[in-house]
């Protein structure tokens, strides 16, 4: 059986991460989707929030499994038996970071190989940052996530701006 990772912290998920994770599914017998917990990210939702996100917007994906993890990457694939990780690449700069990352986790584990997939033409500019900012600033993001992940980004933000309203 092959198995792969497609590991990320998901700070959400978006319809570029489920292209990826749609298209890797079809080339592998078992895709486990890793959330990390970014212990050097502070991320807008809880590792458990996202880990709900991708499980519903996955649930009609066959063999994907939705699961959390932190420490090592290659340690986690060897944990969860798969010899490959999938790896999206959008821009330049997502190469040259993921390049030194994957010879890393080859030093670290010979028996796991690491594979770069570009998303769909539709979702190259699409990032969980970019997600994050706009709708920190009021933008409509239904194109861009899934509609539970657009509706945890409003009430998050709408309770955010009460806040500051009765702090400041």
């Amino acid at each position: 059986m092959r198995s792969a990772i497609y590991p990320g912290t998901f700070d959400p998920v978006t319809f570029g991460h489920l292209d990826l994770i749609r298209r890797a599914s079809s080339l592998v017998d078992r895709l486990v989707v890793s959330v990390a917990t970014e212990a050097s990210k502070q991320t807008l939702f809880s590792q458990q929030e996202r880990i709900d996100f991708l499980r519903e917007a996955t649930a009609d994906v066959r063999d994907v499994e939705v699961r959390g993890f932190e420490g090592l990457l290659v340690r986690h694939a060897e944990e969860v038996g798969a010899n490959v990780i999938v790896r999206g690449l959008r821009v330049v700069s997502d190469f040259e970071y993921e390049f030194g990352m994957a010879l890393m986790n080859r030093r670290l584990s010979a028996a796991v190989e690491v594979l770069f997939m570009v998303p769909g033409e539709a979702y190259t500019f699409l990032s969980s940052s970019l997600v994050r900012e706009v709708a920190l600033l009021g933008g409509d993001v239904s194109g861009f996530v899934p509609p539970a992940v657009e509706r945890a980004l409003r009430e998050k933000f709408r309770a955010q701006a009460e806040f500051r309203a009765r702090a400041g």
